[in-house]
């Protein structure tokens, strides 16, 4: 079987799938599951707990796929790659580190990010040194 080709906008479809997952899970507006969930009342108990069990569900696969492509050294890596970034944008004074909305977004963002790095990880990997990484095959 072919192997579909692996293209930046293969990446950027991961990385909006889970900015949408993380942005949809919790932001700084009211339109969000924790904003919608938190007053903890009755009203559309099902639904609640309907999506976020769909919620869980995408946080778990994307967050499976980056712990077992990255490993624990590479999501420390990836971690401190990206917040080394920040700081560095902190340090020379392109981020107001006392606004945290801002600051709120840049996290969100870097956790999707890293997340998509984690899930597309195999792919770059292929492409880049020529080795597959083969999981779970059965024979």
């Amino acid at each position: 079987m072919a192997m579909p080709s692996f293209t930046s906008k293969s990446f950027l479809i991961r990385w909006g799938v889970a900015l949408v997952l993380v942005l949809g899970t919790f932001n700084t507006t009211d339109y969000s599951y924790y904003s919608w969930v938190l007053p903890l009342s009755s009203d559309d108990a099902p639904l609640k707990v309907l999506a976020g069990i769909a919620i869980l569900i995408f946080f778990v696969i994307f967050g499976r796929a980056t712990w077992r492509s990255l490993g624990p050294i590479g999501l420390g890596l990836a971690i401190a790659f990206f917040a080394s970034i920040i700081w560095a944008m902190a340090y020379y004074g392109l981020l107001d580190t006392e606004e945290t909305t801002v600051m709120t977004y840049i996290v969100l963002v870097l956790i999707a990010t890293v997340m998509a790095v984690g899930i597309s990880w195999s792919h770059v990997r292929r492409r880049v040194s020529g080795q597959a990484d083969m999981d779970d095959v059965d024979e």
